[in-house]
């Protein structure tokens, strides 16, 4: 029901949760907290903690206890308000969602969010136990997120997942309908849980002649804002089969400029001696 990249409406995940509950749950003691219009309206110091809850099975988000609102910001007016009763199966209360208005005293300058906040209800039982009495945040409804004092882009890191680059002296040709594009006596292997690896190269191991930049751009919590290229091969265009990261975050910072393939959407060989050992084109959510 909760689908990745994709925000689904608090009611209906709030349903989904109760009925079914989260894939998993843990509880962390970093601090987090959220920013809207300057003010930090959520802030989990001095609570229980906030609590990693993956409502699928690819990442997760952070739930706060509903002690962790911010009432009171130098200089702001929060009001918080009920906005909706969220009623179950058998038209029990299980959560009700917040309308949240965030005004800077200064220039009265107002900001609502009427459908980013939900509360669960106390005393959820079964499955949905530990979502009793937390709250939750689409993470798009704040301005930052912040772990510790370091911000979250696109949504909470997997404490389980981690990322490895690693330079590498083998050899790596990429081809695109029978046609090499690339080959490169060097690159950065970067290893990212769940994924293919992938193999970040010099431009100048690319045959420059058959990319095309793209508009797209996409955000990785682990990585950055990447930027794409299209190929050219014949007359026939593959869409955004290239990117690179021209600032990634600083755990990723060695392929910064660097460019890479999908190996789900290429030929691809890497170097072992003096031969070529051709890669399948693994299966991933990219595919």
């Amino acid at each position: 029901m909760a689908v990745p990249g994709r925000e689904v409406d608090l009611p209906t995940l709030a349903r989904h949760l109760v009925e079914h509950g989260p894939v998993k749950t843990l509880r962390t003691e970093r601090r987090v907290r959220i920013l809207i219009n300057g003010a930090c309206v959520a802030d989990t110091l001095g609570t229980t903690g906030a609590l990693f809850v993956w409502e699928h099975e690819y990442y997760p988000q952070l739930y706060f206890p509903r002690s962790a609102l911010v009432k009171n910001v130098q200089g702001y007016d929060i009001v918080y308000e009920d906005h909706q009763d969220v009623k179950g199966d058998h038209n029990q209360i299980i959560a009700n969602t917040l309308k949240v208005k965030v005004t800077r005293k200064a220039d009265n300058n107002m900001k609502e969010v009427k459908d980013g906040f939900i509360v669960f209800s106390d005393g959820l039982a079964g499955k949905a136990s530990e979502l009793s009495g937390m709250l939750k945040v689409q993470f798009s409804a704040a301005d930052q997120w912040l772990e510790e004092d370091t911000p979250m882009f696109v949504h909470p890191k997997d404490p389980f997942k981690r990322i490895d680059v690693l330079q590498s002296t083998r050899g790596v040709k990429v081809a695109v309908n029978g046609k090499t594009v690339a080959e490169t006596s060097t690159c950065m292997q970067l290893y990212e849980g769940g994924l293919p690896i992938r193999y970040y190269m010099p431009l100048t191991a690319i045959d420059n002649s058959i990319l095309r930049p793209s508009e797209t751009r996409t955000q990785c919590p682990y990585k950055g804002e990447a930027e794409y290229y299209d190929v050219v091969v014949g007359d026939k265009t593959y869409k955004d089969i290239v990117w690179y990261y021209t600032r990634p975050i600083t755990e990723c910072a060695a392929i910064a400029g660097l460019y890479c393939f999908y190996n789900e959407k290429v030929d691809m060989w890497i170097q072992n001696g003096d031969d070529w050992e051709k890669l399948g084109q693994e299966k991933s959510i990219f595919s």
